[in-house]
């Protein structure tokens, strides 16, 4: 009971202090206008930073979308981690975070990999709708995959509507030359219907995984710099829950595969 009555007073006398301290500033304000003159010049106050920071960084929330066994996890784990694995479990992980520098501007990339979600599948509206950019993949040794490729656009049109959404399609598995099933003609053409950046992909080689990645940054950078202008409190409110929301998905993610881990 001491203790707690020790707590209490400690919490009082903070919050008296930031009472006091609060006054002060309050009453600093009054005297100081925000947008003075020092020396004959104007001073600004600060610009308020960004909420979807962390650290310091802008973060970026990359979703990747795509049938079963195009090497989803395996183009995630080469940007990631620079490696390959032949077989890649997909409960092991289901996010990944990376730092890089695009354009000469730190950026961090959260990457929700998809691939073997099964039990998610009523998720798949969230985190469509909290994903700030979007990797398409297909590869070019499953015609079908490249098929379905089309239908998770309509997905990401349905849940975003009329939304312009960044959006980078991959054709991966091109070392794989002898088994192709797609021509990189179609595949261009396909971006083209999409509207989006096109490349061809190799997981094994590290062929143009970086590149995918970074252009999907540059993609969402280039449409929100045309969206500035028509920013308002509304938008920024619904800005602030897809963040909450994307967060919130995550964490079940992390949970769902921490319970697996635990089990195996």
């Amino acid at each position: 009971m001491a203790g707690d009555m020790s707590i209490g007073c400690a919490a009082l006398k903070r919050s008296s202090k930031l009472r006091s301290c609060t006054s002060a500033a309050d009453t600093d304000s009054m005297r100081v206008p925000s947008d003075h003159r020092d020396n004959g010049s104007l001073v600004k106050p600060p610009p308020v930073p960004p909420q979807n920071m962390r650290g310091g960084l802008r973060v970026y929330k990359i979703v990747i979308l795509g049938d079963g066994g195009v090497g989803k996890s395996a183009v995630t784990l080469q940007f990631v981690s620079h490696s390959f694995l032949d077989y890649h479990d997909p409960t092991i992980e289901d996010s990944y975070q990376q730092q890089a520098v695009i354009d000469n501007e730190a950026a961090l990339l959260d990457i929700l990999d998809t691939a073997g979600q099964v039990e998610f599948t009523a998720m798949r509206d969230q985190y469509m709708r909290c994903g700030e950019g979007f990797i398409i993949c297909y590869s070019v040794t499953d015609r079908h995959s490249f098929q379905e490729a089309s239908e998770y656009r309509k997905l990401i049109t349905r849940v975003r509507l009329s939304e312009d959404i960044p959006l980078v399609l991959i054709a991966n598995k091109v070392d794989l030359e002898s088994q192709r099933r797609v021509t990189t003609e179609e595949g261009r053409n396909l971006a083209n219907q999409f509207g989006c950046p096109f490349f061809e992909t190799s997981a094994a080689l590290r062929h143009y995984i970086d590149e995918a990645f970074y252009t999907l940054v540059r993609e969402i950078r280039r449409k929100e710099m045309q969206k500035a202008l028509g920013t308002d409190s509304n938008s920024e409110k619904i800005h602030t829950g897809r963040r909450s929301r994307w967060w919130r998905i995550r964490s079940i993610f992390a949970l769902v595969f921490r319970r697996r881990r635990n089990l195996n």
